[in-house]
């Protein structure tokens, strides 16, 4: 029963662990704060949608220990992730921004969506104008030829 409880208080506690590991913490209390905070807005690039906060990945230990480097280095927030950035380009942020060439991503989706709307739109209202087709009545040999079908 013991081991039972054990599992599975180490199961439900799995997802809140952290990858940090101590030798990686810095020894200021608010560095550290800081470090963490940026590290919880950047992306795994082996662990997708992975904070490498949360990873355990050897590329998500280097950028750790780089962004403690920088934090330490005198870089506030902003540059340290601008660094970053700049290194691994934008698909390191968790959240990606608004800026750029990124708008048309954040816009394509609304756009596709307008435009399916706007084909749905016309294709019905074409659809309920357009009339039945005619069935064209039988010649007189197809008639004759249905005729004897029907007669076996």
């Amino acid at each position: 029963m013991k081991r039972l409880v054990l599992i599975l208080s180490l199961i439900l506690a799995a997802p809140f662990a952290m990858a940090v590991q101590p030798d990686e913490m810095l020894a200021d209390p608010v560095l550290e704060s800081r470090a963490r905070e940026v590290s919880k807005e950047l992306r795994c690039l082996v662990c997708r949608n992975e904070s490498i906060d949360e990873s355990n990945a050897g590329l998500a230990k280097d950028l750790r220990l780089l962004v403690r480097e920088r934090i330490t280095a005198g870089d506030n927030n902003e540059e340290v992730i601008a660094f970053i950035v700049d290194r691994y380009g934008e698909y390191v942020l968790l959240n990606p921004t608004t800026k750029g060439a990124n708008r048309l991503l954040w816009a394509a989706g609304p756009a596709m969506l307008i435009a399916a709307l706007v084909l749905a739109g016309l294709y019905l209202r074409r659809r309920s104008t357009s009339t039945a087709p005619q069935e064209a009545a039988l010649s007189p040999e197809e008639q004759k030829r249905l005729s004897e079908i029907l007669e076996r």
